[in-house]
Parts: C-alpha cells; structure tokens; sequence
C-alpha cells in the first residue's frame, strides 16, 4: 500500500460494528464458521490494544512498535483524550475517557502529536446504565492466559486463535482470569522451571529485587518478560470488546508454594512492584462503580486513573447482570484461625452486592477456585496430597490457614442465601474445565439453594504433563473432602473457555475444549460447545 492510500485509509471511517443482537441459534453456526473477526483492520505502528468500559467510561491500554514522540491522543466521538505514559520509554500508554453516555456505541481513532492518525479508527460502546433493563448479555471467560514461549507453553498464535473463536460468537465482555503471566522467581520449584531457569535469563536477564521496576534495567527484564506472554496473545483483536483482566499468583512472579524455606505469599514489595507495573503498561484496572467503595484495598491510587481498582472489579450490565471480581492474592495474611484472603471491608462489599435485589444475576469470579482442590498450599481447602499418593484432609497441610476456609464458608453462606437467584462462582487458577454443584460446605447444608461453581478452562497451559494438575501435583483437580459436590463435567485437562449467556429468567454455559493430542489447530476455527447447562432463576 503506498504511502498515499495508507494515510487515506487509516483516515477512514471505521467498518460498522457488529450488531449487540446476538441470534438465539448462533451456536448452531456450521462448521464453516469463520473465527477470524477483524482480520482487514489495519493496527498501523499500534502492537496491542486492550480496552475495558463501564457505563460512562472508558480505559485502553496501547502497545507501540516504537516509543512515541509527543503526547498520543485519543478521539471518543467529539471528546479528545490525553494519553498518559505506562512506562518511561514511551512504548506503553493509556487512555482514560469519562462522563460517556450509557449504551452508546463511539467512534475511536487515535492519533500521533502531529495529528496523523496511528491506527485504523474503530468503535466502541458503554456498558447500559446501571437502570435499564437489557434483554441479554454475552461473557467469554476462561483463566492461565500467559506462558512464555521460550517455556514451551502452548504458542501464542495458538492461544489467540482460541480466542478469535470465542470472539467470533460477539461477546459482549471478556475476562481474562489470572495468571497472564508465568515467570517465577523465588518459588522452590517453579523458579527452576520459569524465571530463573538459563533459558529465561538467557531471554530476559535477572531483576535487581533492590532497584525500582520502572525506570532501571528492571523495566527492560519485566518487557522481556511479560510482554511476549500478553502481546501477541490479544494483538488488536479486543478493541471493540471490554476486557477485565484479575490478577493471581502467577502475575505476582511466583507460585504459591509454602516451605522450610520461603513462604511466596501474601506478596512481597517486589512482586507488588512487578504485579502493578505488569497491570500499568498492559492491561486495564477495573473501572469505579457506584456501589464499590473507593478506599478499597489497592483502590482510587494516585498513580493510577481516577477512582480505579487494581484488584477489586465491578462488571455491571444494567440491572441484568452484575460480576464481582476479586483477587484472593494481594490481601492475603497469615493469621491462623482468623487469616483472609480478601480484607474484610472487600468482603463487606462483596456481601453487600450479593444481598442486593436490584440485579437479575450476581456472579462470583475469584481467581481462587471453590469447589475442587489439587492439593496446592493456597487454595481455600485444606487436602493435601498424602503419603499414600491421594488427596486427604487427614494429615496436615504446611503453612495452610483455616481462616481461609472460614471466610469461604462466609461467602459461600451468603451466595445461596438469596433464594432469588441461581447462585454462580466462575474461577480461575486450576488448569481444567469443569462444572458442579455444591450441595454442603462444611456445615452449612446448600441443598435448597446449590451453588454452582465452574472451572472457565484454560488458554495457555504447557501441552506436556508439567501444564496440568495431575502431571505437575500427582494429582487431578477434585472436590474438597469439605464439600458435598454433584458434579455434572469432572475437571478436564484440556485447553478451552467458556462462554455465559444472561437472559433475565436464566443463565446458560456453554463450555468449549480443545484437545492438542487428538485435533489439529484448524480444528479450534470451528469449535462447538462440548457441554451445556442452563441455570434458571428460582420461581
């Protein structure tokens, strides 16, 4: 393309959006289906592209090819937006719009200091306010998203293929669930198979734990790092689509893993640094919401956007649906009988949304998952994998702390106590697919109201045996000895996601697995659901 007709079409108006009314027999598409949406937009010198929206505003994260000279601006309709720099070189910026109407579909293009547009312009729309009544809404999920090649992880134009077929089934929102990236370091094992292993210092080099992140030869070893492990996974392909990215233990650059030696969590000042600067240059924090409390833990700080939250996230659909997010992670303490994972005003607020009648459908997403159990230290539950080779409660687990399954039950308590709804917890960390019921915890008898819990799959994991449970523990997810569990697809060690359709009488989840040792790739272009199940609302 000359130079000429490359200017004029960067100048363009962007290609109508697709339309938000999804047919109800989408997923009885042909195999023919194409997974490939957005394909002719041209990114110009942008690298990647990661939007999220609330209902009045906006925040994009912008990969460069090259450090921008100037100040980038972003257009939203007639507002102009600042960009505001992620990291000192230029490379990373953000832009953040507010006082947006609901519901509304922008035009977007960006532009360089000098006027010339950067990419091809395209669109975006706001969430519905918090009172109108949507008649539908689409989620794409799943969790374990990073991996860096140079670790044998499932290659990123495989990844984002998946996710091109999840996008092709035009969801509304996408998250993304933890562990974007995989490089530990202080971890007894998984630092000798990630970030300390010679093939990763070799790619990377080694943090200075002493020095800043951003600003020293830190901020090059986190791009070597972490960059290639998100950038080619979503590219531009998310621009017209809100993504909610939840932090675990991975994206802190560590396992959780207890030992003589080092216990890796709660999170040291370091793996903070590293886990902010990771979220600041790459993807959005989670928007305010009005009824999410500003002065949140990791909330509202002043170097970030206005009112933002790094772990703590809101997705409100209108009175539709309402998604709570929440990192177990970075509140974490080690009180014994009275330890959390989530601060105690996070749980306050959380109980608070799940009491409230005004939305149709309130969904947990930890990045914690309740229901299964592959012994690991920081999990809820306390099995372990015994000297017999299988998961037991009967002997003791190192460095586990009962508080947290105290504050489990809480939640779990407070789900099923609204006779309303269909209670639902998505999660993330385990490397399976999976969906089940509660029917007891501990004490509590859950058999009038189950809670339904689903391990969303996940899209990076390594194919040989160290990527799954079972090859990497001894050890298959399972369901905790604390629970009663009906479950209707048992953990599955497969690549996948999952995808959630709102209606107001009910939910359906759709669950999608790709098998690397039996299908080609070609094979994820048409992929169908391999399991189903409708939850509906309580009469």
């Amino acid at each position: 393309m000359s130079s000429t007709n490359r200017r004029d079409f960067l100048r363009a108006s962007a290609a109508a959006a697709l339309s938000a009314a999804v047919p109800a027999d989408l997923f009885a598409q042909s195999e023919t289906a194409q997974s490939s949406p957005g394909a002719i937009w041209d990114s110009g010198s942008v690298r990647h592209l990661l939007p999220t929206v609330s209902d009045s505003r906006m925040l994009i994260k912008v990969s460069f090819t090259a450090p921008v000279e100037g100040e980038p601006r972003l257009h939203v309709g007639d507002l102009t937006v600042r960009g505001s720099m992620g990291d000192t070189r230029g490379e990373h910026w953000h832009f953040y719009a507010t006082d947006l109407g609901p519901g509304r579909r922008y035009p977007l293009s960006l532009v360089g200091s000098n006027g010339r547009a950067l990419c091809q312009p395209w669109e975006l729309a706001t969430f519905p306010g918090p009172d109108e009544r949507p008649n539908r809404f689409r989620l794409l999920i799943y969790t374990c998203g990073g991996g860096h090649e140079v670790h044998k992880f499932l290659p990123t134009a495989v990844r984002n293929r998946l996710l091109r077929r999840g996008l092709s089934f035009q969801p509304d929102a996408m998250i993304a669930n933890g562990d974007h990236v995989y490089w530990d370091l202080l971890a007894p094992v998984g630092s000798r198979l990630l970030g300390a292993a010679p093939e990763a210092v070799k790619a990377a080099g080694t943090f200075d734990r002493s020095a800043i992140v951003l600003g020293s030869d830190n901020e090059t070893v986190l791009k070597r790092a972490a960059g290639p492990q998100i950038v080619p996974v979503y590219g531009t392909d998310f621009r017209s689509t809100p993504v909610f990215f939840l932090q675990d233990d991975h994206d802190y650059f560590d396992n959780d893993e207890a030992t003589d030696e080092v216990v890796t969590f709660p999170p040291s000042y370091f793996m903070l640094q590293l886990a902010r600067a990771t979220q600041g240059i790459y993807y959005p924090e989670f928007l305010p919401d009005s009824a999410r409390p500003l002065g949140l833990p990791w909330s509202s700080g002043r170097d970030r956007a206005w009112g933002v939250s790094e772990s703590f996230g809101t997705l409100r659909f209108g009175r539709l649906a309402e998604i709570l997010l929440y990192d177990v992670r970075r509140t974490q303490t080690m009180a014994g009988p009275s330890a959390v994972y989530i601060d105690p005003a996070v749980e306050k607020w959380l109980k608070a949304r799940t009491a409230a009648t005004e939305v149709a459908h309130v969904v947990h997403v930890p990045s914690n998952p309740p229901g299964w159990t592959a012994g690991k230290w920081g999990e809820w539950y306390p099995d372990v994998l015994g000297r017999e080779g299988k998961l037991t409660t009967n002997e003791p687990k190192p460095y586990w702390q009962p508080g947290w399954l105290k504050q489990h039950d809480r939640l779990i308590e407070a789900m099923a106590a609204v006779k309303g709804r269909a209670p639902l917890v998505i999660s993330g960390d385990l490397h399976a697919i999976a969906i089940g019921r509660m029917l007891r915890s501990g004490r509590l008898d859950l058999k009038d109201n189950p809670v339904n819990v689903v391990l969303s799959g996940p899209l990076g994991s390594r194919p040989g045996p160290l990527g799954w449970p079972s090859g990497r523990r001894g050890t298959g997810a399972m369901p905790s000895a604390h629970l009663d569990m009906e479950e209707q697809v048992k953990p599955i060690e497969q690549h996948g996601f999952t995808v959630a359709d709102f209606t107001r009488e009910k939910i359906v989840l759709r669950l999608f697995k790709w098998d690397i040792k039996t299908q080609p790739v070609e094979a994820i272009d048409t992929l169908q659901p391999f399991h189903t199940a409708e939850l509906t609302r309580p009469a």
